[in-house]
């Protein structure tokens, strides 16, 4: 009997950590990206990114060039951003923001995935740490998808983050260097969207 109240406690202990660390990711909806929906009308939220790239997981897992984890991926893009909460959203191309994002992001994920039992906190965490090392099929597929969806926006908004904050082509590339190695069909589709954005007038072609 006594065990089995033990039990019961630990039981609702545990409940009690992870309702915590639900509540407090909800404030991951009220952080805002750059990148505008793909009606233009407003820019989307983390939220809302997350979900669209564990829905392009499912659907584009077939193009990929080494087999993954599906499950995993899924769950290693919904919690990726996860410490923006406290960290704040770095733009992909600022510069001085990515001066200190490192150590932004490593002290939020102490905190946020530190509020889960230890087991899901220590799961979590392992999640987006191999996601932030990008080596593993996993973490290129997750940041594949981290990277195509603002295009695929970008384009469907007719380029409107691209034109107001003047970015180049380079920059893009850049930053996309690494999606060959994970899916050329992937990358062949991201090289056809900028070069229409140049024509556009968009993107700026050096």
């Amino acid at each position: 009997m006594e065990e089995k109240k033990q039990n019961h406690i630990q039981e609702r202990e545990r409940l009690e950590q992870q309702i915590r660390f639900i509540i407090e990711v909800d404030k991951v909806k009220n952080i805002f990206r750059q990148t505008y929906l793909a009606d233009g009308q407003r820019k989307e939220n983390d939220a809302e990114h997350s979900w669209h790239l564990a829905l392009s997981a499912v659907l584009l897992k077939e193009h990929m060039k080494e087999d993954v984890d599906l499950t995993k991926v899924m769950v290693m893009v919904l919690i990726h951003d996860l410490v923006e909460i406290d960290a704040g959203d770095t733009y992909a191309y600022d510069a001085a923001g990515a001066a200190t994002k490192r150590e932004r992001e490593m002290k939020a994920a102490d905190r946020i995935f530190g509020l889960l039992p230890e087991d899901q906190g220590a799961y979590f965490r392992g999640l987006w740490d191999e996601f932030e090392e990008y080596a593993s099929a996993d973490a290129k597929f997750a940041h594949l998808l981290d990277n195509f969806q603002p295009l695929l926006l970008n384009d469907a908004s007719d380029g409107r983050s691209w034109a107001e904050h003047g970015v180049h082509k380079s920059q893009v590339c850049r930053r996309n260097e690494r999606i060959p190695e994970t899916s050329e069909i992937v990358w062949e589709k991201m090289l056809e969207i900028m070069d229409k954005h140049i024509e556009k007038g968009h993107l700026k072609a050096d």
